[in-house]
């Protein structure tokens, strides 16, 4: 059901077409075809200064939310280890508390 399906294999051996045309003497070639600038396959991305403003306070906003999010995680594991300490102490005072007293 999912399997995929493949066109049947092509057995017929290849046409070759004749060819038409006489060859272009080499000097007649050059003189009429115009040299052509390589194409770079990649694309090409130009930033007016609107969009360059725009990607920069783009940034600058990720990297405040970023900061802003790692700082108050930062500041929720210290509070709960201060509040764990301060449970420690106050555990440990009852217990001493309670040994004494017998």
């Amino acid at each position: 059901m999912l399997t995929p399906k493949y066109p049947p294999q092509d057995t017929s051996p290849p046409a070759t077409q004749p060819q038409t045309a006489a060859p272009v003497p080499a000097a007649e070639a050059s003189a009429s075809v115009a040299p052509v600038p390589p194409v770079s396959a990649r694309p090409t991305i130009q930033l007016t200064p609107g969009s360059a403003l725009a990607l920069a306070a783009g940034g600058g906003a990720v990297v405040l939310v970023v900061g802003a999010v790692l700082v108050s995680l930062l500041l929720a594991v210290a509070i709960t280890g201060v509040s764990v300490a301060v449970v420690a102490i106050v555990l440990r005072l009852l217990v001493n508390d309670l040994n004494k007293s017998r």
